[in-house]
């Protein structure tokens, strides 16, 4: 349990912090599903609208430091690769 001022401050702030972050991973996973449901309905125009909507969000997730950044350039490059797939 914390003790001093300090600790009960970082408790708070990291309280905080948690809902903020966890409201931005959702919001980027919501992304990144519009662009799998794209994808699986064959839909190439509309996939590659919400591809290019996903990016600044998935690039704001890692400059915010909730995702890595190789972690985001995989999902991107992945997502990239089925979209052309589509014939």
């Amino acid at each position: 349990m914390a003790n001093t001022p300090q600790a009960k401050k970082r408790i708070r702030r990291n309280n905080r912090r948690a809902v903020v972050n966890t409201n931005r991973v959702s919001r980027i996973r919501t992304f990144i599903k519009q662009v799998e449901s794209a994808v699986e309905a064959g839909d190439k125009q509309q996939a590659t609208e919400a591809l290019q909507a996903m990016q600044p969000e998935l690039a704001r997730g890692v400059s915010k430091g909730i995702f890595h950044k190789n972690t985001a350039a995989r999902k991107l490059s992945r997502l990239s690769k089925r979209i052309a797939a589509i014939k």
